[in-house]
């Protein structure tokens, strides 16, 4: 049985790691959110210390490991907002415990670079949530890929709408300095999985970039990738608002629509199940998605507007139908 420790509690995907880490056998002994909104702790480790202040939170970590007691933790889980994974995951190797972090690992590439220094200067791990790759439909998808010819240059749409309101505007997930804008924040996930199904990125333009919605094209080593993201409402297909939904996710390879919507239940106890057993994504793993979501943030308009590489719903807010 292992000991875990958490940041960002009260946060929305906490709840995954806290079912993960319980379905796994092991134990959570300590928590920490600037926001005391966790009484989620009751459902699965009630007997977790719980801190407000990061300080603290630090202090107590440190005291546990020079304690040598038997609650010293072997992992930190870092749920806590985008900007703050960097510091979150240094924390982790500093008290002598490997790091699970959420998605993006961090927001800039050559932070990349001082965590691979930190893991063999602490000789601990930095582990990353990339739980797509673990989902069986596109790990069948893969399969038949890499079984296909490699030549082949398969067309492929990524189309991801989720639903938010006013509120993720006035959030740290709407400043883009903490976030990274919704490429990263909502993004990265999928091309992440993009890259791994078809290969390495050799060219990018952004077509649309709006605070709320993004659209562009990525050209892949195997694919040609048109891509629409985003959290407004409207942008929801008519049939997905009549079933009364909030998301909408789907990927056709050469207009064949590639079925995963569901299948998300258990895939971060997957993630920690491979991670307890030294399997699980680590650094290099999550490096090709974050240069490229960096790019894309940093990326200005392009003004070439070619049809045939643009998305039908990028199509429609630029006017080029």
């Amino acid at each position: 049985m292992k000991n875990f420790a958490i940041t960002g509690i009260a946060g929305y995907i906490a709840p995954r790691h806290l079912q993960a880490i319980k379905e796994t056998g092991n134990v959570l002994v300590a928590a920490m959110d600037t926001h005391d909104s966790v009484g989620t702790l009751d459902k699965f480790f009630p007997n977790a210390s719980f801190f407000t202040e990061y300080e603290r939170f630090d202090r107590h970590l440190e005291k546990l490991k020079r304690s040598n007691t038997e609650d010293k933790i072997d992992y930190l889980s870092i749920c806590s907002p985008n900007h703050l994974h960097d510091a979150h995951i240094r924390l982790a190797l500093r008290v002598d415990a490997d790091a699970i972090c959420e998605k993006p690992l961090v927001l800039n590439p050559w932070n990349l670079d001082a965590l691979n220094i930190l893991e063999k200067e602490f000789g601990k791990r930095v582990y990353t949530v990339l739980q797509l790759r673990l989902h069986d439909s596109l790990i069948n998808l893969k399969e038949k890929l890499i079984k296909q010819s490699k030549k082949k240059k398969h067309n492929v749409e990524l189309t991801y709408i989720t639903s938010r309101g006013i509120w993720y505007d006035y959030s740290w997930k709407g400043n883009i300095e903490k976030s990274g804008g919704i490429a990263t924040n909502i993004g990265i996930h999928f091309f992440d999985m993009l890259i791994w199904l078809f290969g390495s990125v050799n060219n990018f333009e952004v077509q649309l970039s709006e605070n709320r919605r993004m659209g562009g094209f990525i050209e892949l080593e195997n694919a040609n990738v048109k891509w629409f993201l985003s959290i407004n409402y409207e942008d929801l297909p008519e049939t997905v608002k009549t079933e009364k939904k909030s998301t909408y996710r789907s990927i056709k390879v050469d207009s064949k629509e590639i079925e995963f919507t569901e299948g998300f239940t258990n895939l971060h106890i997957k993630t920690y199940d491979k991670i307890i057993h030294q399997q699980g994504f680590g650094i290099e793993d999550a490096r090709n998605s974050i240069e490229l979501v960096h790019k894309i943030r940093n990326a200005k308009v392009s003004l070439k507007l070619d049809k045939e590489i643009i998305h039908y719903d990028t199509k429609k807010y630029l006017g080029v139908m």
